[in-house]
């Protein structure tokens, strides 16, 4: 009976701790070396929690979310900050990153697959009506799923195979932003702007609508859109100033208001614009 009865309380158990684990997260954290030391336990005991209850989809974009950002924060950044002076350390860091990312890939995908059956083969379509349709609560796993797999294909530019799915990171993106172009305060507005700076063709022009869109919806508060419209316009127009005011505005905010997101663009606009006479 006991052992039964343990049985009947493992599932429960299982699933508030699932609970428990969606809503935390990271993000709250503004100490950089003490996210990057706790993340790694924090990934590693949520992801085996989610094999366990596999259809939580707050579970899944919280893993999703979280491997995707330590890819970028921790991983893929400290690759650009060593690559001129170990070239070798930096490719190595790059394809762990890579697996990240794909592993990110992986759980949203999974999560979207069982939310919705046929998901990824309709995904591929392309016909537009034969496309799936998302709803609301699918929208951030679409998202993380359309960013790691971005953040992906940027590790991976000697894998053909790997890049040739940059169209599915836009149409995962473009779901979303059917349902919500305001999700994440501006964080699905911005990957759009990146996206459409990537692709073969891509608008610079409406790049930077997207991104002055994820200006806006951050309303002064998050980083992030100053840094990607730096990137992904300023640099390419080889607007210098524009480059720079973008990236000390980047760096204004995350010091009046204190984030692990915006305490990564911090880090990551500071080192910018050291590097300011390499890139122009």
């Amino acid at each position: 009976m006991l052992a039964m009865s343990g049985c009947a309380v493992r599932p429960f158990v299982v699933d508030q701790t699932a609970q428990a684990l969606s809503g935390q997260g990271m993000s709250s954290e503004d100490d950089l070396q003490l996210a990057r030391e706790a993340s790694a336990f924090y990934l590693k005991f949520s992801e085996s929690v989610l094999k366990e209850t596999p259809g939580h989809l707050k579970l899944a974009e919280s893993v999703s979310a979280g491997f995707t950002q330590y890819a970028y924060a921790f991983v893929a950044f400290d690759a650009e900050k060593i690559d001129t002076q170990s070239p070798k350390a930096a490719a190595q860091m790059r394809v762990r990153a890579g697996r990240m990312y794909a592993r990110a890939h992986r759980h949203a995908m999974t999560a979207l697959e069982r939310s919705q059956p046929g998901f990824a083969a309709a995904l591929r379509q392309a016909d537009p009506s034969k496309q799936p349709r998302l709803t609301q609560a699918q929208v951030p796993l679409a998202y993380w799923a359309a960013a790691s797999l971005g953040g992906w294909i940027s590790m991976s530019k000697d894998e053909p195979d790997v890049v040739a799915d940059l169209p599915l990171s836009m149409r995962l993106a473009e779901l979303a932003w059917q349902v919500n172009p305001s999700y994440g305060e501006g964080a699905l507005a911005s990957l759009m702007g990146t996206l459409e700076g990537a692709k073969v063709g891509g608008s610079r022009q409406k790049a930077q609508a997207y991104f002055d869109q994820a200006i806006a919806l951050g309303k002064g508060k998050e980083a992030g859109p100053y840094v990607a419209k730096a990137e992904g316009v300023a640099l390419p127009a080889e607007d210098r100033k524009q480059f720079e005011q973008l990236l000390k505005q980047a760096i204004d905010i995350s010091q009046q208001h204190r984030s692990l997101q915006n305490e990564v663009m911090r880090e990551h606009a500071q080192w910018l614009l050291s590097s300011v006479d390499e890139l122009f």
